[in-house]
């Protein structure tokens, strides 16, 4: 996995942060039944159809209010495409997990097999639009007798993209915070949430350990936005990172504010050569809007001066 994508796993590995998520993000009903506080994590050792072990998934074990156990399959994807396969997977994996379960615990038939809940938490900049259901796949009339042998699989997606920024917000936990430093409508944005992460940890001295993940995905944040000529050393502390990127948007900003202001100039530039060639040449064709259009300000003032004293349009736009 990349670093980003190790960033996911250590957060993940936390009992704490995967409480935060099934708070923040699950269904109230399903949430309902569960007893967070006595969550723990289960090794499982199934593995990708490639025979690699899939590092990012994990299954977490979660006493049910009824007193038994519900196992949450948490699949992390980090892709930028959609997996339209995706039930398809998960039944598999639900299916090894089974196996797994009735191996290590010895489950007779007597006892049956506990519930499953696959949760796909999908950071893609698209958004996740494959079916959610294993039947949706399957080629069958409505009607058909046949789907009474057919597999069922259902899954719960997280899709972080999907998510405005005011209701993550106000959800307050760490792992909002986290979901909005990794999909940022803008540097203002990516500060305000390095913001509210610095005031998390300081209000949660008790906390999950954390803190450095968060500094590393600052950094990784910086290393995003920053210009090559930006070479300043990144600090060790968070509390440290979040100025150093405050003073970096401050000077996007300016940047931003200083090209717009060129390009008003250049757009004014640009209207009064056009309304100039209207007036001495009449109407102005299509490869004249064109070179007026992509040049730069110096050239339309050049060519501005040469309308007063120019025959045609060719004169004008010599090379």
């Amino acid at each position: 996995m990349t670093d980003h994508d190790s960033i996911y796993h250590r957060l993940f590995s936390h009992p704490e942060m995967v409480a935060e998520l099934l708070r923040d993000f699950l269904d109230a009903a399903i949430l309902a039944e569960l007893d967070l506080s006595g969550m723990k994590r289960l090794n499982t050792k199934f593995t990708a159809m490639t025979g690699h072990r899939r590092r990012g998934d994990m299954v977490w074990e979660i006493p049910t209010r009824s007193g038994n156990s519900l196992f949450v399959l948490l699949i992390l994807e980090f892709q930028s495409e959609v997996d339209e396969w995706m039930a398809l997977r998960l039944d598999v994996y639900s299916g090894l997990l089974y196996q797994q379960l009735v191996d290590e615990r010895k489950l007779k038939a007597v006892d049956g097999l506990p519930p499953v809940l696959p949760i796909v938490l999908y950071n893609g900049e698209t958004r996740w639009q494959a079916s959610t259901s294993l039947r949706d796949l399957i080629r069958l009339p409505s009607d058909s007798p046949l789907w009474q042998y057919q597999p069922e699989m259902r899954y719960y997606t997280i899709d972080e993209g999907q998510y405005p920024e005011e209701d993550l917000r106000g959800c307050h936990s760490l792992v909002a915070i986290f979901i909005r430093l990794q999909h940022p409508v803008s540097p203002e944005s990516i500060l305000a949430a390095s913001r509210a992460a610095v005031q998390w940890f300081a209000e949660h001295p008790e906390g999950p350990p954390v803190k450095r993940l968060f500094r590393e995905l600052l950094t990784t944040g910086l290393a995003r936005l920053k210009e090559p000529s930006f070479t300043q050393p990144v600090p060790e502390g968070l509390e440290e990172v979040v100025p150093m990127l405050a003073r970096y948007v401050e000077k996007w900003e300016r940047d931003i504010r200083r090209e717009g202001h060129k390009k008003g100039e250049r757009d004014g530039e640009a209207h009064l050569l056009t309304r100039l060639l209207q007036r001495r040449f009449g109407t102005v064709p299509d490869w004249v809007s064109k070179k007026v259009a992509d040049a730069d300000q110096s050239l339309l003032e050049e060519w501005g001066l040469r309308v007063l004293d120019a025959e045609s349009l060719e004169e004008v736009f010599r090379e």
